[in-house]
């Protein structure tokens, strides 16, 4: 199952399961599932227990809930993630002006040289 049917899926329940992982939680909040990373590490979303550093997050549904209803944390969480975006693009440009395509600032792909 593609993970777009998965997410259709997960979206038309009835009813949520008590404990979301990273994805569901990611789709449950309106998010992309790798900004919850990004939204924990910010501790704008805390998992469940104690979880070890490489295991899978559990998230509480009822507590989710609270924070898809709260504007001000909606907020919050975006600017966090554009501020780590914005962090990350700024390291990339100070370690050697690589731009996005993989190429040193400046440089043209091959196909557009002859333009």
């Amino acid at each position: 199952m593609k993970a777009i049917e998965q997410q259709a899926e997960f979206l038309n329940l009835k009813i949520a399961p008590a404990r979301l992982n990273a994805s569901q939680a990611a789709w449950y909040l309106g998010f992309e599932p790798h900004e919850i990373t990004i939204l924990a590490a910010a501790g704008l979303v805390k998992p469940l227990g104690h979880p070890a550093r490489n295991a899978t997050k559990f998230f509480a549904t009822a507590a989710l809930e609270q924070l898809r209803r709260d504007e001000k944390w909606l907020a919050r969480a975006t600017d966090a993630i554009a501020e780590y975006w914005r962090q990350q693009n700024a390291r990339r440009r100070r370690a050697g002006g690589v731009t996005m395509a993989g190429r040193p600032a400046g440089e043209q792909p091959a196909n557009a040289a002859g333009r």
